[in-house]
């Protein structure tokens, strides 16, 4: 599979597979043996499971074998309460699908990222949103609610800022804790703008820190931690040359639309393979912008605002019979 353009989605892993396929005039009628795919939700939460069961597909797709949920929520970026708690309650219940939790199970959840950096401090501000009841289940327990497990959090910043491998500080903690999950939330990148700030991926196969921004640290996962780890990202960032792509693929879609007279220059531009002109771009402003990533204007209000349904996804998913209004209780 092409891995020219930058992504940490598994359904563009799988798009690209499609349209590679089509680009060597194959015909995709069906995914290949090991690559499953489930598409359910609405126009307002669709969701796409992907299921990758083998070492070949794991190749051709090009990311581990494992579960991966996404979750596209177009109108995440409106302040629409009703669409706000709908998205909470669907990550939860995604979550609950994937997670096999007993009734005192132990989660350790790892808030990944740059608190600095509003685009990378998604993983410390879903932290700063949960419910954090290991302690008082430990001291208190009288106080607590049934149904609500022992659940701890960290966020351990980066090694630019620590000095230490965030691997290692999540080993340690762990080696301790003795949790029996690890949720690790971290920003990603995405190879379409649209779903910047928009689009939730869960996954049971790890994550490697700092994946989104081209900067991968050691993974986090059952191999190097000993438990299994569940990753929540979420595409916070695109590069520059995957934002000029689409935007040029914009460009010449209205020109076909407008032109009056003969239409086969722009019909050829059209017909010029994304992948090529991806790399055409990449290596056109590779001299002057280096390797480049943007994001959005109202990153900071997006990002405050995907962090708390994240949080409160993950309370609703790990406390029995925890609802949205009983969060307040517990989160400082």
């Amino acid at each position: 599979m092409e891995r020219s353009v930058r992504t940490d989605l598994v359904m563009e892993a799988h798009e690209l597979l499609k349209e590679n396929e089509l680009k060597q005039g194959g015909n995709y009628r069906k995914d290949p043996p090991g690559v499953d795919v489930e598409n359910v939700g609405t126009d307002d939460i669709k969701i796409t499971r992907v299921r990758v069961t083998s070492p070949t597909s794991e190749v051709a797709i090009g990311k581990p074998m494992g579960n991966y949920i996404t979750l596209e929520v177009p109108r995440l970026k409106e302040n629409d309460q009703i669409l706000y708690e709908e998205t909470c309650r669907a990550l939860a219940k995604e979550l609950t699908g994937i997670l096999e939790l007993k009734e005192k199970s132990t989660i350790l959840v790892v808030g990944l990222g740059n608190w600095n950096v509003t685009p990378d401090a998604l993983g410390p501000k879903v932290v700063s949103g949960l419910m954090i009841t290991r302690h008082l289940l430990e001291y208190v327990p009288e106080q607590i609610d049934k149904g609500v497990r022992p659940v701890c959090a960290i966020a351990p910043g980066v090694l630019g800022i620590t000095g230490i491998e965030t691997g290692e500080i999540v080993k340690g903690i762990v080696d301790r804790v003795n949790p029996d999950f690890v949720i690790a939330i971290d920003a990603l990148a995405s190879r379409k703008t649209e779903r910047v700030n928009t689009t939730i991926q869960i996954a049971d196969t790890g994550i490697s820190p700092g994946s989104g921004v081209g900067n991968k640290r050691m993974e986090l996962s059952k191999t190097t931690l000993g438990v299994p780890v569940i990753a929540i990202g979420v595409p916070t960032v695109v590069d520059a040359a995957t934002m000029a792509n689409d935007t040029i693929d914009l460009v010449i879609d209205n020109l076909i639309k407008e032109a009056k007279e003969d239409m086969r220059f722009y019909n050829m531009l059209k017909n010029i393979d994304r992948n090529e002109k991806y790399q055409l771009i990449q290596e056109v402003l590779r001299p002057y912008v280096g390797n480049l990533v943007v994001t959005p204007k109202e990153i900071d209000d997006a990002v405050d605002r995907i962090s708390k349904v994240i949080a409160n996804g993950i309370n609703i998913a790990l406390h029995q019979g925890i609802t949205l209004n009983d969060v307040n209780r517990y989160v400082q």
